[in-house]
């Protein structure tokens, strides 16, 4: 009995580790909070990472699939090259196609980065070599990523000892000013440096600083580089552009994933909401539709507590970004839910034209959404209830035991903010199970993560879980390149999203 004990108990510890490390993973992108600096980020989630890779290595592998941001799967990618000595032979196979598809399907910057810290770090073993090798043979647009990526990709060719075979070979080490291109990119590039007319037809990252030595006013190259910026530089510059000189670059909402979205009109000025206003809710209903499209999500009677309380402004790092969360949460939770009420920390008549403000009260509307008789409760908050201090970890106590024993009633709470001295997003009491967000598309997955938050599911469910997840994964990776998948015959796990919305080519770095 008491062997058994001792086994129940490791198998509960394994378990709750592995959620608070992917709810991290949900939430944590090393940045500056609104309650925590980004040096207690950084190095929580590097203790975080630390412990999970040395004790359960093959669940820290898998968690590549279980939908993390780009920060922590970077991350996680890095550090099994660096241990690849570790790797178990019957994980081997798994894992190299793991940390290659995961890096595929970064954006660039971030999977340029990730090699830049490999030499580095002095990461250079035979599998790290080949991953890069299967990376840049890969990449769709090879003259493209020569340009914008110069210094990261001859750093990578280096370090991996790549042989390019074409003009990208003296183009990145034997001087570019040396000969002309036959790749009309690479010549462009090369002819900018003497003609303002060329840099025109280069990406805006590499046009933006030859326009400064060419001295090409701001408002001038804006407007005759424009058709060359892909849609995340438009969201990047809108803003400060307007506030510069009052120029408006042009945004296809449609093309922009729901949470960025709701950054983006959030951004706007007051005037600029109410006079856009129309225009702004028909986009975010538009993108929310393709969004559950996607990621398909059928719900019953929803209620919504939103925290639009004075911290969900974020910070200098990620202005506005917990209430963008919140906003885009309502927006998508209306949408799957047969019945849906939203209500909100502070009372608003309409969330698109609200500024955050006031304490975070989550206990009265939590009380009010109650009361509603809803089937489900998500709580969209960073967790710090101060409104008076801990007033739901109480009130959900006393609902659980004395007024909803039989759980009709599910409470979650969506926390987008890292605590980094709990090491997970804060929580709301032991009653109420807490999932890390990192934008309102991932609702879909951790909704459905919700139960090993809880502490319902055992180990085993949760490690079917990740093994599920990353056959998907991997045969959608198969798929998009043509090839069999790397676990042989596909047999697709059912009750698994697809990714909720491709992300835009550049993401916060």
């Amino acid at each position: 009995m008491k062997e058994l004990a001792v086994a129940l108990r490791a198998e509960q510890v394994a378990r709750e580790d592995l959620v608070m490390f992917v709810n991290a993973c949900f939430s944590c992108t090393g940045q500056h909070e609104f309650y925590n600096d980004a040096r207690g980020q950084a190095v929580s989630i590097e203790f975080l990472h630390e412990y999970i890779l040395g004790n359960y290595r093959r669940l820290y592998t898998r968690t590549l699939a279980a939908g993390i941001n780009h920060f922590n799967r970077a991350q996680i990618v890095l550090n099994l090259l660096a241990t690849g000595r570790d790797t178990p032979a019957a994980d081997r196979r798994e894992e190299g196609a793991l940390i290659a598809a995961t890096l595929r399907a970064l954006p660039p910057p971030r999977a340029y980065r990730v090699l830049e810290l490999l030499r580095s770090r002095r990461i250079n073993n035979r599998r790290s070599r080949a991953i890069i090798r299967e990376f840049v043979a890969g990449r769709p647009d090879p003259d493209f990523d020569a340009v914008k990526y110069r210094s990261k990709l001859r750093s990578a060719v280096v370090h991996a000892h790549l042989k390019l075979g074409d003009e990208r070979g003296p183009f990145l080490f034997h001087g570019w000013r040396k000969r002309v291109y036959t790749r009309p990119l690479l010549e462009k590039f090369r002819q900018a440096h003497y003609t303002q007319e060329a840099l025109f037809e280069l990406p805006f990252t590499i046009a933006e600083g030859l326009a400064y030595k060419h001295g090409i006013p701001r408002a001038v190259f804006l407007e005759r580089i424009d058709s060359r910026l892909t849609q995340a530089e438009r969201l990047r510059l809108q803003g400060s552009a307007a506030r510069a000189d009052g120029t408006e670059l042009s945004v296809d909402l449609s093309r922009v994933p729901l949470t960025r979205l709701a950054l983006y009109a959030l951004s706007l000025s007051p005037q600029a909401r109410q006079e856009r206003r129309a225009e702004l809710h028909g986009a975010l209903v538009q993108t929310t539709a393709r969004t559950l499209g996607r990621a398909p999500l059928t719900l019953g009677r929803v209620a919504a507590v939103l925290d639009n309380s004075y911290s969900s402004s974020g910070s200098h790092e990620k202005r506005r970004r917990p209430y963008g969360v919140a906003l885009a949460s309502h927006y998508l939770l209306s949408a799957a839910a047969r019945e849906y009420r939203a209500f909100w920390t502070t009372p608003v008549e309409d969330p698109l034209l609200n500024k955050p403000r006031g304490q975070t009260d989550l206990a009265t509307p939590l009380l009010d959404a109650l009361e509603w008789g809803p089937d489900l409760v998500v709580v969209v908050s960073d967790g710090y209830d101060n409104g008076p201090p801990n007033a739901v970890a109480d009130l959900t106590r006393i609902f659980r035991t004395r007024l909803d024993p039989g759980r009709r009633t599910s409470i979650i709470h969506a926390n987008p903010v890292f605590d980094s001295e709990l090491f997970a997003p804060r929580g709301l009491g032991t009653s109420v199970p807490t999932v890390g967000v990192r934008d309102a598309e991932d609702l879909p997955t951790v909704l459905g993560f919700a139960r090993f938050a809880e502490g319902a599911a055992p180990l085993s469910e949760l490690e079917y879980y990740l093994a599920a997840r990353v056959r998907v994964l991997l045969e959608r990776d198969a798929r998009k390149r043509g090839v069999p998948s790397p676990l042989g015959p596909e047999v697709s796990p059912q009750g698994l999203p697809e990714e909720a919305e491709p992300s835009l080519e550049e993401e916060e770095v």
